[in-house]
């Protein structure tokens, strides 16, 4: 275990040596805290684990949401890296799509993959973002130091589907469950819509706020219905120009965007790796550390930090010569 933890500090301490353009930065948040929310009107227990920065507020938030059959400890290296960039970050927890369908297996898993469970994970950013707007006016600790003007969501696969709903995204019949309090988005492995007659730009044209789409060439559907990342960064395509930007990194299977510092996963199911992608993950995670950091400094930062990393995600380094970047 403490090789993983080594590791994790490795990949943020030089995904963050790339911010050398940025202002002076924080120490390594190594802690976090684990804790519950009661939601009453829907009888819903949201655990949630917080990293804070070294620095003193107020901070920008970032909330993750986590992939099917994850948890509150997913995106473990990219909170670290946000905190280190001076980021509070709020890792969410979903009931009946979280790690307790994994005891269900496959069968489970897939279950777990449906409309029911995209509603309620959108009811649950819904009411955090309404928990925070409570525990701050009461100048509750450690929330009277987040800035809610500056709060940003990201997620991995069911999250990136989260993210993508309370970006905007439009389903059938043109509805949409968007909230407009969150400032910018990250989507790691984001999903075209499935709705038989609505296009992509249909679903994804209405998108007006800044929005990161991440994926790779090994990123295909857990559940074997495309095997790579195409599909994927169509969702990027459909948004109007301007605010938008992808990130493709060659060879990247899905669960190299779960931000889990182990490379190997149990064999089966959604977890499958790709062992060429297993073998890149380390040099990889720097890469997505580096510019996610960057994307949420310039999007929810509003001073000389903004401006440079604005500026670092112009060019970013460690590109390989497969890898793309878009901006704009």
């Amino acid at each position: 275990m403490q090789v993983d933890v080594r590791r994790r500090q490795w990949i943020v301490s030089r995904a963050l040596a790339g911010l050398g353009s940025c202002t002076a930065l924080p120490a390594l948040a190594a802690s976090f805290e684990d804790r519950s929310w009661q939601d009453p009107l829907r009888g819903r227990t949201l655990p949630w684990r917080l990293r804070l920065p070294a620095s003193p507020g107020p901070w920008p938030l970032v909330l993750w949401s986590h992939g099917l059959g994850g948890g509150r400890e997913g995106g473990e290296v990219w909170g670290q890296a946000w905190a280190a960039g001076g980021l509070a970050v709020l890792h969410l927890q979903h009931p009946g799509s979280d790690t307790e369908t994994l005891r269900g297996g496959l069968r489970e898993l897939r279950a777990a993959a449906a409309a029911e469970q995209l509603l309620a994970r959108v009811g649950d950013v819904r009411f955090v973002l309404d928990e925070l707007e409570r525990q701050h006016a009461a100048a509750a600790e450690p929330w009277r130091s987040m800035r809610l003007d500056a709060v940003g969501l990201g997620g991995h696969s069911f999250g990136a589907q989260t993210t993508q709903a309370i970006a905007g995204q439009r389903f059938a019949g043109g509805a949409t469950l968007g909230d407009r309090r969150p400032r910018a988005f990250i989507a790691f492995s984001p999903s075209s819509p499935r709705q038989a007659g609505l296009s992509v730009a249909e679903s994804f044209g209405a998108i007006v706020r800044p929005f990161l789409a991440i994926t790779g060439s090994a990123d295909g559907d857990p559940f074997g219905s495309y095997d790579g990342g195409e599909p994927r960064a169509q969702v990027f395509e459909a948004l109007p120009p301007g605010q938008r930007a992808l990130l493709w990194l060659d060879g990247a299977d899905h669960m190299t965007f779960a931000g889990s510092a182990l490379r190997r996963l149990p064999a089966w199911g959604p977890f499958r790796r790709h062992e060429p992608a297993a073998q890149r993950q380390a040099a990889q995670h720097e890469i997505v550390a580096r510019i996610t950091t960057d994307w949420w400094r310039a999007q929810l930062l509003g001073d000389a930090a903004a401006a440079a990393a604005r500026e670092a995600l112009q060019r970013p380094a460690g590109l390989a010569e497969q890898d793309r970047w878009r901006l704009g």
